[in-house]
């Protein structure tokens, strides 16, 4: 399934705290797009659908839709926050590619 490390659980909650709309997760999917073929989106939700897969993961839930499960087994979400760059990252063992920034891959 989806490993999500301590720091990506911390960040997630400050942003679901933060949010000026309800949250109690957050929406993690694969789309169409970005340089590689597809794309990692993120989004806080206030509730999953009523066809997700939920995870919880360090107190964070996490809603996967059905087209996206599949794609996103095996992945670990992270979250880096250095001088240069801020946000959360993928590491995919199944993608066959990945772009630059590790926001789109390839499968």
């Amino acid at each position: 399934m989806i490993t999500v490390t301590e720091r990506a659980a911390k960040a997630a909650r400050r942003f679901i705290r933060g949010s000026d709309t309800p949250a109690t997760g957050l929406r993690l999917a694969v789309s169409g797009g970005g340089c590689s073929g597809f794309q990692y989106t993120m989004q806080l939700e206030a509730a999953p659908a009523a066809d997700d897969s939920v995870v919880e993961a360090h107190g964070v839930k996490l809603y996967l839709d059905p087209a996206s499960v599949q794609m996103l087994s095996g992945v670990t979400v992270d979250f880096i926050d250095t001088l240069t760059e801020s946000g959360f990252t993928f590491h995919n063992p199944n993608a066959a590619s990945t772009c630059g920034c590790g926001k789109s891959f390839s499968a």
